[in-house]
């Protein structure tokens, strides 16, 4: 199974910062933002990573993480996409770097206290569909939520004013190799990009559509106020493990 992390955009909430750097390599506590993700796929045993990036600082990424030695890859990709088309037309850059097989995809803003081995290996398993990571939160109206009967997704529906559920879909992501189909027969919204949750709600139909709850705690860090506590989290756990 390969990783796949997305993490272009011109982070437009963090201006005046990304107008010299992109997003993802602002510090998150002692840490560029992009390092948390690499470390949360290789937790999960994934040893191949594929990078999608954008704008003018993606030669940054090259710099700062070389070949993914550092993480204990085998080997570090990196895709380059063209203008602002969405999550999903960033996602459909993986497809010769997928290869067929089974990926896991994380944005490439989004932190997490615990890892997402358990879901990656369930996948991994039974890699046929798509597999979700939920994690219940305050205020699921800012987020794609998913409408749940028993253990399946009904569909998903993105920033609702009467959220179905409490919870919200994480930037977390497993897709079978026919994602990249998926992709290809989407049609723009009216923001004029690929949604992901256009291509979640494929799999719902389908009927392929499994879900994890995710343990500990997940921010994104893609305003003031969330890289800010991004960093405040990681720093309280780093003071926790001190001895």
């Amino acid at each position: 199974m390969k990783g796949v992390i997305l993490a272009g955009g011109l982070g437009t909430r963090l201006n005046p910062l990304t107008r010299v750097t992109n997003k993802h390599l602002l510090p998150v506590h002692e840490k560029p933002m992009i390092f948390y993700p690499i470390e949360t796929l290789v937790a999960a045993g994934i040893e191949e990573i594929l990078i999608v990036t954008g704008g003018d600082s993606a030669g940054d990424f090259l710099k700062l993480l070389r070949n993914g030695r550092d993480f204990g890859l085998k080997r570090m990709h990196y895709a380059y996409q063209e203008g602002e088309g969405g999550i999903a037309d960033a996602l459909s850059l993986a497809e010769d770097f997928a290869d067929g097989e089974p990926i896991a995809v994380i944005l490439g803003d989004n932190i997490l206290e615990k890892g997402i081995a358990a879901a990656v290996d369930a996948f991994r398993e039974n890699p046929k569909g798509a597999r979700i990571m939920l994690k219940e939160v305050p205020d699921p109206e800012r987020f794609g939520v998913p409408e749940i009967d028993g253990d399946s997704i009904i569909r998903i529906i993105e920033k609702p004013s009467t959220p179905p559920s409490r919870f919200a879909v994480i930037g977390v992501y497993m897709y079978d190799a026919s994602v990249f189909d998926i992709v290809r027969g989407l049609e723009p919204s009216e923001r004029g990009e690929l949604e992901i949750t256009d291509v979640n709600n494929h799999y719902v139909e389908r009927g392929e559509m499994k879900f994890s709850i995710l343990d500990g705690w997940w921010t994104d860090a893609g305003t003031f106020e969330s890289l800010l506590r991004a960093s405040n989290l990681v720093a309280q756990g780093a003071s926790r493990s001190d001895p």
